[in-house]
C-alpha cells in the first residue's frame, strides 16, 4: 500500500509542536519524531510522542506503552480515524495522554483518562483547546508546563 505523501502545513506543524516539547524542563523524558511505539499487535509510529528515558534506552527496542507519557498526532483533514480507530488503539493500552493538533478545526484536542482493555476502549476526558487558550502537558500526573496553543498550531 502506497503512503499518502504529507502536506508542508502538516509538516510544519510537526515542527512547531517539536520546538515547543522540546523546551520541557522533563530531564527523564525524550522527545521522539515519527518513530515506532511497540503495542501487543502493532507498532505505530506517531507524530511526535514524549517518552521516559533518554535515546539510549531505545537502542535495542521500541518504547512500550508503559514508557509514553504523551502522543501527539497532526491532523490535516478532516478523517475521522485519527479521532476514533487510532483514540481506541491508544486507550486500550493505556497511554495516559493522546493529542490531537488538528488543522482542520483549528484546535488542539486532549485526550486523558484511558480505559484500558475493554470492550470498548475510549478516553474518559476530552478537551478542545481553542487558539488563544493554553494546554496543559502532564506528565506521570504532574504538570510540567503550560503551552500556548498558538505555539503548536500554524
Amino acid at each position: 500500500m502506497l503512503k499518502v505523501p504529507r502536506k508542508p502545513p502538516h509538516e510544519g506543524t510537526i515542527d512547531l509542536v517539536h520546538a515547543a516539547l522540546a523546551r520541557l524542563p522533563a530531564p527523564n523524558w525524550s522527545l521522539r519524531i515519527q518513530q515506532a511505539i511497540t503495542l501487543s499487535d502493532s507498532e505505530p509510529e506517531p507524530d511526535l510522542a514524549l517518552v521516559r528515558g533518554t535515546a539510549r534506552s531505545y537502542l535495542a527496542r521500541h518504547p512500550s506503552p508503559a514508557d509514553v507519557g504523551l502522543l501527539v498526532k497532526v491532523t490535516d483533514s478532516s478523517s475521522q480515524r485519527d479521532h476514533d480507530d487510532k483514540g481506541r488503539i491508544y486507550a486500550r493500552v493505556g497511554i495516559p495522554v493522546y493529542w490531537i493538533v488538528n488543522l482542520v478545526e483549528h484546535r488542539v484536542e486532549v485526550y486523558e483518562a484511558p480505559s484500558g482493555a475493554t470492550a470498548t476502549p475510549g478516553y474518559g476526558q476530552r478537551q478542545d483547546h481553542a487558539p488563544e487558550s493554553s494546554v496543559s502537558l502532564l506528565l506521570d500526573g504532574l504538570l510540567v508546563r503550560s503551552i500556548p496553543v498558538l505555539d503548536l498550531l500554524p
